[in-house]
């Protein structure tokens, strides 16, 4: 079942369940321990109410190489693993910034080892919610309003019209 996530080959699957095991909810509580040992949940170092640069944790030696191999390969591939990382690249810096990418590309592994945990845990194969994902969460009222108020804020003066 794991070959059915993007990026995840049967080596890879080999790999990742002989590090991890076939049932990861025995060992693991939740897909947050499971991220957090493998050393793919974010850094966090805050002190005085600032938000400093905190550095992911060292985690697997063998499995977290292998899920950013893997995130490499699945940014590739159609889907929303993909549309993440493009909006995480732009996020953090653009794609100029090579520090962009790298961070990018560590959040897409920790996405893939959430949905590593899914399927095995759950015991189902992997759907993809496709590369529209992020785009249909936003609401298009919504989304009119805020552009109207940043307009109004500039000075403009916006009238609505319905579309012909």
């Amino acid at each position: 079942m794991l070959t059915t996530i993007p990026g995840i080959g049967p080596i890879a699957a080999a790999a990742i369940i002989s590090e991890i095991g076939t049932h990861p909810a025995e060992f693991f509580a939740s897909d947050a321990h499971l991220t957090s040992w493998a050393g793919l949940c974010p850094g966090n170092h805050e002190s005085a109410g600032k938000r400093k640069h905190g550095t992911p944790r060292k985690g697997n030696q063998h499995l977290k190489p292998l899920l950013v191999e893997a995130a490499w390969s699945a940014v590739r591939t159609e889907g929303r693993l993909r549309a993440r990382y493009h909006r995480l690249v732009l996020r953090f810096g653009g794609y100029r910034n090579p520090a962009a990418k790298k961070k990018a590309i560590i959040a897409t592994a920790h996405t893939l080892i959430v949905n590593i945990w899914n399927v095995l845990a759950g015991d189902t194969p992997y759907t993809d919610l496709g590369a529209g994902f992020y785009d249909r969460r936003t609401d298009p009222e919504r989304e009119t309003q805020r552009l109207i108020a940043k307009l109004n804020a500039l000075g403009h003066t916006v009238t609505i019209e319905p579309a012909a």
